[in-house]
């Protein structure tokens, strides 16, 4: 047998690639499972954007090679995005590079800026993929703590209490997932500030910036950010686009050539059909954020309905694709809370372990699923329930009252 890399014995594999699987095996089954768990936007993208790819398919080119940099109109278009949306101005030649989607932009900045040895901070709760990516990379993760009673913001002075020397790289992710805290321009200046003092990069994670969110900000719109920060953004949630793949990350051009070079050896470029529909994506106006969040408002309240019915608490002014909240007094596992409700209400929600260790006691509710499906498993609380102790292959329950 040939012995896998190292590498792999720092990582496991990806939560919900296992559990969908589990999931799968259940509906397979004939279970009535309803997926509350994961953030893949179902609505549907514009048909502007349909379009343009269906007609980007006859062009001569589009079945070529593609620039590693993309389309020049993509890129105007991504700066003409920060523009109207952030009043921010690119240099769409130099500053901004399209990725295929955010997680491809963690791996080419992690190996664009990490030694080996090299430390990087971390949020808890914070995206899985910012770990898992540092560690296979060989640096080494310090994760800081977020916590409901400071918003879901770093604690500066515990911050600078820290052996800080070894830290080259800062993940941070506002508005953030999975506790849908704002942000706010302050703890960008804060996050600069600290950035500059100790010689950190910072990259800030923006996909969830127009959802639900009507002050919508960036980490750039600071003064000075250029010198330390880059941020990564996504068609994923914002147009509907996840399962194909665009994003971006924008800053000094100095960091972006560093991250071009390692993205030129890793792919052949962006499919040709699928710049020419972000194009599009990119062109729409305000109206579109508007008519998305409309649909998403009316979801969310059946969701605090659900919570409610769970006994769950959270915050009513949080944004994003999410609902987070925090499990009822006397319940503290939130796996074990999780699948009680799979295996015995046919519900999966995402326990807030995933997240890191700061995520327990919490679990998450996805807004990526129809207010039909929603009211769909209010039916299935409609009378108190008590669910009791029962034996399967692989789990063991405990007892709680869901009314």
């Amino acid at each position: 047998m040939i012995t896998i890399a190292n590498r792999l014995k720092t990582v496991e594999e990806y939560y919900f690639s296992s559990k969908l699987r589990e999931v799968r095996e259940l509906i397979n089954q004939g279970k009535p499972i309803i997926n509350m768990g994961i953030g893949s936007p179902d609505l549907q993208p514009s048909k502007l954007v349909t379009q343009a790819m269906q007609n980007a398919m006859c062009d001569t080119i589009a079945h070529q090679y593609q620039s590693y940099q993309g389309l020049p109109e993509l890129r105007q278009e991504m700066a003409n995005f920060y523009r109207n949306n952030f009043q921010i101005d690119l240099n769409f030649n130099n500053e901004i590079l399209p990725l295929m989607g955010s997680k491809e932009g963690i791996m080419h900045i992690s190996l664009a800026f990490l030694n080996e040895g090299d430390e990087v901070l971390i949020p808890n709760p914070g995206y899985p993929t910012y770990t898992s990516v540092t560690n296979l990379v060989g640096a080494k993760p310090v994760f800081y703590d977020l916590i409901a009673e400071n918003d879901w913001e770093p604690d500066f002075e515990a911050l600078e209490k820290q052996d800080l020397t070894k830290v080259k790289l800062m993940w941070v992710n506002y508005p953030h997932m999975p506790t849908g805290a704002r942000g706010s321009l302050y703890l960008f200046e804060r996050l600069i500030n600290f950035a500059k003092k100790n010689h950190i990069l910072v990259i800030n994670d923006n996909p969830y910036s127009f959802v639900l969110n009507d002050n919508p900000i960036s980490i750039l719109q600071v003064n000075g950010a250029k010198e330390v920060v880059l941020e990564l953004n996504s068609l994923s949630k914002t147009y509907n686009m996840s399962g194909w793949r665009v994003g971006m990350v924008s800053g000094n051009s100095k960091y972006i050539d560093a991250i071009l070079k390692v993205k030129s050896n890793m792919d052949s470029g962006m499919f040709y059909g699928i710049q020419k529909g972000a194009i599009e994506a990119l062109k729409l106006d305000k109206s579109w954020f508007e008519e998305q969040n409309k649909i998403y408002y009316k979801r969310r309240n059946l969701v605090f309905q659900l919570a409610d019915k769970l006994k769950c608490t959270y915050d009513k002014n949080s944004v994003g694709l999410f609902v987070w909240a925090k499990l009822p007094i006397g319940i503290t596992n939130s796996e074990d809370f999780v699948d009680e409700l799979l295996y015995q209400k046919d519900l999966f929600i995402t326990p807030g372990t995933v997240f890191g260790n700061k995520g327990e006691g919490y679990v998450r509710f996805s807004l990526c699923i129809s207010e039909e499906k929603i009211k769909e498993v209010l039916n299935r609380f409609q009378k108190p329930t008590t669910i009791s102790k029962i034996n399967n292959n692989k789990k063991n329950f405990k007892i709680f009252q869901i009314s």
